[in-house]
């Protein structure tokens, strides 16, 4: 840890929490230690083989196996000092009550080890899955740590939220709307008016601005967002805390292709990479709104719009068709056979074809007022 004193700042419960199992771990060492007993960590094995899916809660979680990394095993010191130093950095983060990236807290811990020439860290690679294991370790999510990533998504509605004490309207955020910041636990965004009724996600902030330049948020009373592609772990927590907290339905607009449900899947399920976060950033209730494979057809759409699959497509759908959570329901297996029949993909861009407007004045309007979704 280090020696150096800082300033303590006042902490949230939630940073008192965290700090508490920060200093458990530490005492854990300590403790061994002086029963002259070797010092080890068991982490939690983030692996495929630890992953299950939760038919009950409907989403997926980590199992119970847990990989053991010892202090005195030559192939595991170097792991487990560096578990040891991550977990120092961020205690200092908090107890300053400041913030950093991943890559900010890499520098901050990378140094040559006094009396010899190992460095703690060769590279960036080497640190990120070590921070990962002090977040599983720990039971708590990255932002609890006081890490952010790169800020990526926009959200505009009928919604009024302090962030970090300002005040800020989401209704008047002009034609760039409220950039989502990397961490939106309650301790940094509280909800303080809402009078939206439902969440519309969009895949891309191109479609997203079109919404938006439509004022389809505001002429049909919902909150709009998009997550650039893949949503990032704060686009993913905000819909969970705007879902569990204000409960707004989330209703997903995506590409018809395998990346577009792909990443229905991950704002529905969680993924399998952070699967020990999913009961905090999954919301099961999602529907994919569209684009669907049968809307070629069903909106009459040009096959100069059409993306021919190709066979990494082919691969990747059917990995989809046999997720525990799809292969049982028969829309969705219905839905990625017209795919996979019809040879192409659909950006919801291609509605653009038929009308500047269209899938803001028609399409969506009509998929949620006929209920038209895949759940």
């Amino acid at each position: 840890m280090p020696n150096k004193k800082v300033e303590r700042k006042t902490t949230s419960s939630k940073d008192r929490q965290t700090l508490g199992r920060l200093n458990d771990l530490a005492e854990g060492v300590v403790t061994a230690a002086n029963r002259r007993r070797e010092p080890h960590l068991d982490i939690p094995a983030r692996s495929l083989s630890n992953v299950r899916y939760n038919r009950t809660k409907k989403f997926i979680e980590m199992g119970r196996n847990t990989n053991r990394r010892q202090l005195f095993n030559l192939s595991q010191a170097k792991s487990f000092m560096q578990t040891m130093l991550a977990a120092s950095g961020v205690t200092q983060l908090i107890e300053q009550g400041k913030t950093t990236s991943i890559r900010g807290l890499y520098y901050l811990l990378k140094h040559t080890i006094e009396g010899a020439k190992e460095e703690t860290f060769g590279d960036q690679s080497e640190c990120d899955p070590v921070i990962e294991d002090v977040e599983v370790l720990l039971g708590s999510l990255r932002e609890e740590l006081h890490l952010y990533a790169q800020k990526r998504g926009d959200m505009v509605g009928d919604i009024v939220l302090v962030d970090s004490g300002d005040e800020i309207d989401c209704s008047r955020m002009g034609s760039g709307g409220y950039g989502i910041p990397s961490i939106v636990e309650p301790e940094v965004i509280r909800f303080k008016q809402c009078k939206a009724k439902f969440i519309l996600h969009v895949e891309k902030d191109t479609v997203w601005q079109r919404f938006n330049e439509d004022k389809f948020w505001r002429n049909h009373n919902c909150i709009l967002t998009h997550g650039a592609g893949q949503p990032p772990r704060g686009v993913r927590r905000l819909l969970f805390r705007l879902h569990n907290e204000l409960k707004l339905p989330v209703y997903c607009l995506l590409d018809n292709d395998p990346w577009g449900y792909y990443i229905y899947s991950v704002i529905k399920q969680g993924s399998i990479n952070l699967a020990f976060e999913s009961k905090r950033m999954a919301v099961p209730a999602a529907r994919f709104l569209g684009l669907r494979s049968i809307d070629f057809k069903r909106c009459g759409l040009s096959e100069s719009v059409t993306i021919d699959l190709n066979d990494t497509d082919r691969r990747r759908a059917k990995q989809i068709a046999n997720y525990p959570w799809f292969v049982h329901k028969k829309a969705w297996q219905k839905e990625i056979k017209k795919l996979l029949d019809n040879g192409f993909k659909l950006e919801v861009e291609a509605l653009i074809s038929k009308n500047i407007s269209y899938v803001t004045e028609q399409y969506t309007p009509e998929r949620l007022k006929n209920k038209d979704w895949l759940d």
